[in-house]
C-alpha cells in the first residue's frame, strides 16, 4: 500500500515514519521517498491503522 506523507523534511522524519509502522508490524517492508513524500508499506496491518500511526507522529497522510 502507498501513502502520500506531507511534512517529511529530513532523515529524522523518515526514521519517525518507519518506526511508527514498525511499531505496528516489526516485519513490515517499508520504502520511504522523502523527495516525493511517498511511503510504500508491505504489511498485513490495515492501511487505516498504519495511516493513523503515521499521523500520530505529526504528518499529514493520504492514500
Amino acid at each position: 500500500m502507498d501513502f502520500q506523507v506531507r511534512g517529511m523534511t529530513c532523515g529524522h522524519c523518515e526514521r519517525a515514519v518507519t518506526q511508527a509502522v514498525r511499531g505496528l508490524d516489526p516485519d513490515a517492508k517499508i520504502s520511504v521517498d522523502r523527495a516525493s513524500g511517498r511511503v510504500s508499506v508491505e504489511s498485513a496491518t490495515d492501511a487505516k491503522v498504519i495511516q493513523t500511526a503515521i499521523e500520530d507522529e505529526g504528518y499529514h497522510v493520504s492514500q
